[in-house]
């Protein structure tokens, strides 16, 4: 079954309001195996709404649309449905009493222009919404499906929840689907498919669905097979066989975090970690403490962002300093050193960089990071060259930093 999202609402295209819903009405879809091939999104104007219907319509087996279905003028959705499906509006009194019982629980006077929202298309097929006054409608026109959804996130997710997932699923309109999540970290999309191209040919011939999914530092891969479940031993083998051909990049095959993946390892191997940060400010230790149950590894965490506290919780020396700048490998070592001394753990990991946007040179311009790990065999650097804001480059020399510790707990070169 194919679908298309349509959502309205003028403050969804002026920027004014983060469009999630089409995410929460695609990922629902998605579960239950139904492709959705296009979204778009539309001004709250009865043309627009029906040029819209008219395309989706014809282009596939199921439209689902967010929004316009509040008490105010501007929420146009309803009337401009109940003219395309050339029906007309009758009161619902099973939505009239929920609204009533609505205001009534909230202690409020209810208008006109919510009594009005129980007025419904006598061709729709009423979705009721608890969480709203807005109930969902679906209609049916020559062996299509159109559904309209209040645009307010928990009451869509609400209806998709309840009401939409459950009676697609009893009409049999879905199709068992199955998916797999291998993470990736320290490589770009392009390089990564370089790399692994041949073995996605053999998964495309085995007619699974390879997806590239990036964020800052890292590649998502998701192989998904229509098939449900009876391809899990096939996909499990292809998964066995990316781990063999990027060990230095594929960090998990399952959809968790790096400091998860690692701290998993530090629990397991009953070893602890401290950090040492400066460029980024303790991010680090934060990040672990957001995991429950960190305290089994996570010592403790210097933020030594002056010269001063380098020196004076870090032990790094002025000699260093002055010879080779906060951020070198020197230092970087020295911090890494010192603070395993300090807090008195198997692993630290120290940072020191440039994140912008000023303070760079022509020999360390911005984005210049060096990260170090002093490990229970010694101490190993990297240094990383970085082009993006003062965010994204603490964000992914977080995340490479961390890695560089993977890295050193399971013995990979960095």
């Amino acid at each position: 079954m194919k679908a298309g999202i349509i959502t309205i609402g003028d403050e969804l295209l002026i920027g004014q309001t983060i469009n999630s819903n089409i995410a929460r009405i695609g990922k629902a879809l998605t579960n239950i195996g139904i492709k959705v091939i296009q979204s778009t999104t539309i001004q709250d104007d009865k043309q627009a709404i029906v040029n819209a219907l008219d395309l989706f319509m014809h282009e596939f087996d199921l439209v689902i649309i967010s929004g316009g279905l509040g008490p105010t003028k501007d929420d146009i959705t309803k009337e401009t449905l109940t003219a395309y499906f050339k029906t007309e509006l009758e009161l619902n009194k099973e939505v009239l009493k929920h609204v009533e019982s609505f205001f009534t629980k909230k202690g409020k006077e209810m208008l006109s222009s919510n009594i009005h929202q129980a007025m419904l298309p006598k061709k729709a097929t009423v979705l009721e919404n608890k969480l709203g006054t807005a109930p969902g409608m679906w209609f049916t026109k020559e062996e299509k499906i159109v559904i309209s959804l209040p645009g307010v996130p928990y009451e869509l997710e609400g209806l998709l929840a309840n009401q939409v997932i459950p009676k697609l699923s009893s009409m049999g309109l879905t199709t068992e689907i199955y998916h797999e999540t291998i993470m990736t970290i320290g490589i770009g999309e392009s390089f990564l498919a370089e790399k692994i191209k041949d073995w996605e040919n053999r998964l495309y011939q085995d007619k699974l669905k390879l997806a590239y999914l990036p964020s800052p530092g890292l590649v998502k891969l998701r192989i998904t097979s229509y098939n449900g479940e009876k391809d899990k031993i096939k996909i499990k083998a292809y998964i066995d066989d990316i781990k063999k051909l990027i060990p230095e990049y594929l960090y998990s095959d399952c959809e968790e975090s790096i400091f998860e993946t690692v701290g998993d390892l530090l629990r397991k191997k009953k070893q602890t970690i401290g950090t040492i940060e400066s460029c980024t400010g303790g991010r680090i230790a934060n990040s672990f403490v957001e995991i429950p149950g960190a305290s089994d590894y996570l010592v403790g965490g210097l933020v030594t962002y002056s010269n001063e506290m380098k020196m004076n919780l870090a032990h790094v020396s002025l000699v260093s300093l002055n010879e080779f700048g906060a951020v070198s490998e020197e230092v970087a070592k020295e911090m890494a050193l010192g603070g395993k001394k300090q807090l008195g753990c198997d692993y630290t990991i120290a940072v020191t960089g440039i994140a912008g946007p000023d303070g760079g040179s022509i020999e360390k311009p911005v984005g210049t990071v060096w990260v170090a790990v002093a490990h229970p065999n010694g101490i190993s650097t990297k240094k990383f060259q970085l082009n993006g804001n003062r965010e994204r480059n603490i964000e992914v020399t977080t995340l490479y930093a961390v890695n560089l510790l993977r890295k050193m707990i399971l013995g990979i070169n960095p």
